[in-house]
């Protein structure tokens, strides 16, 4: 293949180069197939996130009070914190490909059936709780799939910038929610907003399913030069079967004793539990915080609760690309270990600082640059548990994962009650102390270890 002046010109700087990407053949077609996943995330965060703007109609409607509505927050993170290890079994099993269509029609279903809620309803507290449990279950598949899809679609070199963009699309679903259902359910009422997200979810399910393979080597828009630099740079083990089978023809068990006592999983998840708890905040309370505490109005809250899921998009996105830069150019222990600590430090410091501001538009923006700075971080997390779990991937992330969901149900109970107790201070002085073990808990990871050395381990703890 001729290499062409400006490949040379970088190669002569240092920089690496993409073989597959040709001037005039535009972007590899992972770039393209991890793009629509940041649209599947974005709808996800959207479906998920909803019932945080709706929450003062439902709460009116149903006569549910903030304490019992942090329990519907909470049933969804606790269904979709129990089914992260599943969802990552089900994805190796079966691919993303697959798995992330069935999910996004899942989400679909649930969410129409909150909408059909009907007013007035006995016991409409615990069929609330019942739909968002349910939802969550099925989002459960969501991001393990797509850790799974990452770790056999992209060169190690890579997956910090994959995941950047995979989590971008936390951030814009999140952040657009706000405005957009606000406007909608001004004009069409709540159930109307829940309508909307499950037809957007059945949509990008139906374009993802028609467009993606579990695998590059299955896909026919792949070109030679973009495979072979895939299958070179994502660090599959010597001898490791494309199918990944035991010798009984059957897909190797995962070792599960090594995936339980392993520091690096046990402090990832660890730190991944203070980061949902810290990003639940902004999921769960924030919208109704301004609106409750800061006294602002409807739409102000609506515009002022975009910030915080703004910076998470540009913090996606940053972290990705410097975690692969420092990486390459300093160490993996920098790029993947540093970079996250040094983030969630600093989320710490800004949520104090926000939390205490006298001024609201201060307040907000602060706050938003705390989330902007946890979402540094949001990379290295998937990127970090893909190269050390390699075919596990959609695995050992689901089960840091699920660590990060239980810390996002707690929040979604806990915060209330500190606050009606003790202030808003002290629910965001408790996200900060959180924020700073988890910071501390990356000391303890080394990016370079690897859970299948020989891949015969197969204990269940």
């Amino acid at each position: 293949m001729p290499i062409h002046d400006s490949e040379i010109a970088e190669m002569e700087h240092g920089m690496s180069v993409d073989p597959s990407h040709k001037p005039g053949h535009g972007l590899p077609i992972r770039y393209f197939l991890v793009a629509w996943i940041m649209v599947l995330s974005a709808v996800a965060f959207m479906d998920r996130t909803n019932v945080s703007i709706a929450g003062i109609h439902i709460s009116r409607e149903f006569r549910i009070d903030n304490a019992h509505l942090g329990w519907v927050f909470s049933a969804f993170l606790i269904g979709y914190g129990l089914f992260q290890i599943p969802g990552g079994m089900l994805a190796r099993r079966f691919g993303p490909r697959r798995l992330l269509a069935i999910s996004v029609t899942w989400w679909a279903i649930f969410i129409a059936l909150t909408a059909m809620a009907p007013p007035g309803v006995h016991g409409a507290l615990w069929l609330l709780i019942a739909i968002r449990f349910s939802l969550g279950a099925g989002e459960a598949i969501m991001f393990p799939a797509a850790n799974q899809f990452v770790e056999r679609w992209f060169p190690i070199a890579e997956r910090g910038k994959a995941n950047g963009i995979i989590f971008a699309g936390v951030g814009l679903g999140a952040g657009l929610t706000p405005p957009l259902l606000t406007a909608i359910i001004l004009a069409f009422g709540w159930r109307a907003s829940f309508s909307f997200c499950a037809t957007l979810g059945v949509v990008a399910g139906v374009i993802w399913y028609l467009s993606a393979r579990n695998t590059p080597e299955e896909h026919p828009l792949v070109r030679a030069a973009e495979l072979q630099r895939i299958v070179t740079g994502r660090g599959d083990l010597p001898g490791r079967a494309k199918t990944a089978r035991s010798e009984s023809g059957l897909k190797a068990k995962a070792p599960w004793r090594r995936i339980c006592t392993s520091k690096e999983v046990l402090a990832i998840s660890f730190s991944y539990f203070a980061y949902g708890y810290v990003a639940w905040i902004f999921f769960s309370w924030f919208y109704i915080y301004l609106a409750q505490v800061r006294g602002l109005n409807l739409k102000t809250s609506a515009l002022y609760s975009m910030m915080p899921f703004i910076a998470m998009s540009a913090g996606s996105l940053v972290g990705g690309v410097a975690s692969d830069w420092l990486a390459r150019n300093l160490s993996a222990r920098a790029g993947r270990c540093y970079l996250p600590a040094l983030a969630q430090a600093g989320t710490a410091v800004l949520l104090l600082v926000g939390s205490r501001a006298h001024d609201a538009s201060v307040a907000s923006v602060v706050l938003a640059c705390g989330a902007g700075a946890m979402y540094v971080s949001q990379s290295c997390f998937w990127s970090v548990t893909a190269d050390y779990a390699g075919e596990f991937a959609g695995v050992v992330s689901g089960a840091m994962n699920m660590g990060g969901q239980m810390g996002g149900a707690v929040t979604a109970s806990l915060t209330p009650l500190i606050a009606s107790r003790f202030g808003w201070e002290a629910s965001f002085l408790t996200a900060a102390s959180l924020a700073t073990m988890g910071a501390l808990a990356w000391l303890m990871v080394n990016p370079d270890a690897r859970l299948a050395k020989t891949g015969n381990s197969q204990a269940i703890c």
